[in-house]
């Protein structure tokens, strides 16, 4: 059976583990408790009151964070003629046709996100059995199926997380970096929250959020109090 590290169990022992912490706390005892060399992400783990089998439960969605995630995003763009320049211009990595979608095929994958415009879906397809497991599949829903190339790579430049309800009714997502410190970290859990609570299905029932962990790359969960929501939300 595996086991943690000396460093792991020497951080979970700070952590009460029948204690619900506030956002504030938790994030006090995550930056103490993050004791890699590298500067860690900052995760949330949200469970909710939902039965992601029923269409009308799903949870999915997307958040621009306010202070970005600490990382550069290698952006793709599937498109044509004027949108390849305009995707560019806006601060994309690669954009192009056909060529991009047999590089792909060929197995290059260097980059993060993927957006396309609607023309270029056909061609995307053909690579839908690559992206679609790695989650670098274009998807409408998430609105990165568009003609409006310079807002989206904008937004997933600037900090915009995809998240999605998993079958055991758990949502994770990156809110940023431990060393964003506790202000800028507070602020990208609100925004990411405030977007969760207004997502809540009209099917589902009873206590929606039943669960909050955060945790560092390395580190233990922490677990915080769900009525805390309030408190960062304003």
């Amino acid at each position: 059976m595996a086991t943690h590290g000396k460093k792991y169990r020497a951080a979970r022992e700070k952590i009460d583990p029948a204690k619900r912490y506030t956002f504030q706390e938790a994030l006090q005892l995550a930056k103490e408790c993050a004791f890699s060399k590298f500067d860690e992400t900052l995760d949330i783990a949200v469970r909710l009151g939902v039965d992601p089998r029923h269409a009308d439960q799903m949870v999915r969605g997307t958040v621009v964070l306010p202070n970005g995630l600490g990382k550069p995003v290698r952006v793709l763009v599937f498109a044509k003629g004027e949108k390849v320049k305009e995707a560019l211009d806006a601060g994309a990595d690669y954009a192009g046709g056909d060529e991009l979608v047999d590089q792909i095929k060929d197995g290059w994958l260097e980059f993060d996100k993927t957006v396309a415009t609607p023309d270029m879906m056909g061609a995307v397809g053909r690579i839908g059995k690559v992206l679609g497991p790695r989650g670098l599949m274009p998807n409408a829903k998430l609105g990165t199926v568009t003609f409006d190339i310079q807002k989206v790579v904008k937004e997933i430049k600037a900090g915009k997380v995809d998240f999605r309800v998993e079958k055991t009714g758990i949502v994770h997502a990156p809110m940023g970096k431990i060393s964003f410190g506790e202000e800028k970290l507070i602020e990208n859990i609100s925004a990411f929250m405030d977007t969760i609570v207004r997502l809540k299905p009209t099917a589902a029932k009873g206590t929606y959020l039943k669960g909050i962990a955060i945790s560092t790359t390395m580190g233990p969960g922490i677990q915080v109090d769900p009525l805390a929501v309030k408190s960062v939300m304003g």
